[in-house]
């Protein structure tokens, strides 16, 4: 785990990629990244290819050693934590032990600071790398697995594959867009952020290619296209609403499908999905995450415990963010909220 970790870092030191200015925070300060995640994906997937059909290394390896694994993410994230916190209060000139217990825990939990950077790499975004690419790489595991123990690949397992791996390099290929985000602007990176990124991420999302390995069961056709369209239906969701929301932070006047963005003060998109509800990106996001789960049938919960995670967790958040634009816009928010009443989902929620 470590040295796949420590390889994405230094590749993300000297592999080139384009440069995007990011929006200033609340303090006005703006940072510069290097956004070449797209080609260490892609970098990361030719080294696999070549490992596998060179017979140099097989990704089933993960599945065999996935518990021993997952206990090296977990060492990893906590010693990562733990030198956040370490270099975090070192930076502000603090002392490990000022404040007490619970201001120590509360450092530890969300992190000292807001854009840490090591050797130039600023970790918070470097970090969604390992975690999106681990998630790729393990449900490549999966299959190969498959492959090695039943001399095939089962109908819903390859449908699980094709959604994931379209999810992780769409990601790649939009990743300025995460500039833009609440996370990446101002919270901090501590153990809630870093254990999320290099545990839950990869190792509790990847839940239903894990099951799915030994089930040959095929899928009807109908259910096929059903599940093709919830993906195709989350997808045009989550990213057009984030597409939506980035361009509109980067160019206010930029066009929403195709006319002229209407907004409140303008500073509050009201067009396009953003006209239809306040978090219509959430609401796609858990479409994909069902569209995962649900090639593996009815046998077990195991499979859709991520999406159920979600279920809860997205209304959670939609209701955090509420609170923290009402703090920020004011009565301007209460304007949009009035204007678009809905959520996650128009005219029910």
């Amino acid at each position: 785990m470590a040295v796949f970790v420590g390889a994405l870092f230094v590749a993300s030191r000297l592999v080139p990629g384009p440069a995007h200015e990011g929006l200033a925070a609340a303090d006005g300060t703006r940072r510069r990244y290097v956004l070449n995640g797209l080609r260490l994906f892609v970098l990361t997937g030719a080294v696999v290819a070549l490992a596998a059909m060179t017979n140099t290394w097989s990704p089933a390896t993960i599945v065999e050693r996935f518990g021993a694994i997952f206990g090296a993410a977990n060492v990893l994230a906590f010693a990562v934590a733990l030198a956040l916190y370490v270099t975090g209060r070192r930076r502000q000139r603090r002392g490990l032990l000022d404040g007490g217990p619970a201001a120590m825990l509360r450092d530890f939990f969300y992190g000292v600071e807001r854009d840490p950077a090591w050797l130039g790499v600023d970790l918070k975004m470097f970090s969604y790398r390992p975690s999106l690419i681990g998630l790729a790489l393990i449900n490549v595991a999966f299959a190969f697995a498959q492959w090695e123990r039943h001399q095939r690949l089962a109908g819903p397992l390859l449908l699980y594959e094709v959604f994931t791996l379209l999810y992780v390099a769409n990601y790649f290929h939009f990743e300025h867009g995460m500039l833009s985000t609440w996370d990446v602007l101002e919270e901090r990176f501590g153990w809630a952020l870093v254990w999320g990124d290099y545990v839950l991420v990869p190792f509790f999302y990847s839940l239903p290619g894990w099951y799915l390995v030994d089930r040959l069961t095929p899928l009807p056709t109908a259910a096929t296209v059903g599940l093709v369209a919830m993906y195709a239906l989350g997808f045009w969701l989550f990213r057009g609403a984030n597409e939506q929301k980035h361009r509109f932070k980067r160019d206010p006047a930029a066009p929403i499908w195709g006319r002229p963005p209407e907004t409140l003060g303008g500073r509050l998109l009201v067009s396009g999905f953003w006209g239809l509800g306040r978090k219509l990106n959430y609401t796609g996001e858990l479409l994909l995450y069902y569209a995962w789960s649900l090639p593996a049938g009815f046998g077990s919960p195991i499979p859709y415990l991520p999406a159920l995670w979600l279920t809860f967790f997205f209304p959670h958040r939609a209701h955090r963010d509420d609170r923290r634009c009402r703090a920020k816009y004011g009565a301007l928010w209460a304007q949009y909220c009035a204007r678009v009443p809905w959520r996650m989902i128009p005219w029910v929620y």
